[in-house]
């Protein structure tokens, strides 16, 4: 259903603190919220060194700064709750952060009854290297993925991420390397132009995994518009909010330069996730007039023989009944799908109308 007043707020950046700029976005419109925020990193004073002896630039932005966690976690619960109002019931978040507030996050996301579905583990085939040789290199960051409650339909494009996988289940450890070379955004003077820029294979994956085509995602801590070139590029539309103008004129040209998906290239129904289409499987009653289902006899791994006629219909005692009603009789009650529980007798062998059906398709 067409939504006129996000109209205004679709495929736009919003210049301003995303606590206010929240607050103007229509309840219940946004299907996908993706938020990268401050990570309140406390990294301290000293220079620290590359062993080649150049200076390393960490995060020490403003936006970054707190007080205190008092401070940090009252922010989170003001944009958090902004969130919930405005994600659609059928719609998801995802947060990300590292050790410094992963914990916090997580905390305040369940204090607001919001429900977990996920937590995934991006582990950086790059990292920055400790300097001082004081801990474990820092090779991770963590994103959780969560609903508005635990009865949410929220989309979960399942094929479409095993056939990402090689045909395998998608696991919860991502391996991406972190925003280098000609995608990491340079200045004037040749230097990253911000500290924290995330890498568009990840937001790829979460977006495809998430979304389906046309839907909004809402990005309330935008800073260079990763967000905004994946959603283009995937033919989804995003709404952007960040309080740095010079972030938003980079990001601006970045999605201005970024070209769609184009219909014809076959890459265009994976991002339909046209993997997760049902697939539309012949009826009982289509087997029996195609010839594929022979037998007027079923039989359960009970070895139970039950009679099905040409209506493709069960008898028992003269009643007749579904498969999977006549299933539900056969376990006193219980439900089982009647597909799997059935099969036909060729000789010592049973094999299930399930398989039969599919192999039809």
């Amino acid at each position: 259903m067409k939504n006129d007043n996000l109209d205004k707020f679709i495929n736009k950046i919003k210049l301003g603190n995303c606590l206010e700029e929240l607050k103007k976005i229509p309840s219940k419109s946004i299907d996908l919220i993706f938020a990268d925020p401050p990570y309140f990193m406390q990294t301290g004073t000293g220079t620290l060194y590359r062993i080649n002896g150049n200076k390393y630039n960490g995060v020490d932005d403003e936006w970054d700064k707190f007080d205190s966690y008092k401070e940090y976690d009252k922010f989170t619960r003001k944009w958090l709750t902004q969130c919930r109002r405005i994600l659609k019931d059928k719609g998801s978040i995802w947060v990300m952060g590292t050790f410094h507030n992963i914990y916090r996050l997580g905390y305040i996301i369940q204090d607001l009854n919001f429900w977990i579905i996920n937590d995934i583990t991006w582990e950086k085939t790059n990292p920055t290297p400790n300097f001082r040789g004081t801990k474990f290199v820092n090779s991770n960051e963590n994103l959780i993925w969560f609903t508005k409650s635990q009865n949410s339909k929220f989309t979960f494009n399942y094929k479409t991420m095993k056939n990402e996988n090689k045909k395998k289940q998608m696991g919860s450890v991502w391996k991406f390397s972190i925003c280098s070379g000609k995608e990491r955004l340079k200045d004037n003077n040749g230097n990253k132009l911000h500290n924290t820029q995330k890498p568009e294979d990840l937001l790829r994956r979460i977006i495809l995994a998430s979304t389906k085509i046309n839907d909004v995602i809402l990005d309330p801590f935008f800073g260079t518009g990763t967000t905004g070139a994946v959603a283009k590029k995937l033919h989804r539309n995003f709404i952007g909010i960040e309080n740095n103008e010079k972030y938003i004129n980079y990001a601006n040209d970045r999605i201005k330069n970024v070209d769609k998906i184009s219909k014809n290239d076959p890459f265009f129904d994976y991002i339909k996730a046209k993997f997760d289409e049902k697939i539309k499987y012949p009826k009982i009653l289509d087997l029996i007039r195609e010839n594929k289902i022979k037998s007027k006899y079923l039989y359960n791994l009970k070895e139970d023989k039950v009679y099905l006629n040409s209506e493709g219909k069960i008898k028992i005692n003269n009643v007749k009944y579904s498969i999977h009603k006549a299933t539900e009789i056969f376990e006193n009650g219980r439900y089982l799908n009647g597909w799997k529980y059935w099969y036909i007798k060729e000789g010592n062998n049973y094999i299930s109308i399930d398989d039969i059906r599919k192999d039809v398709k």
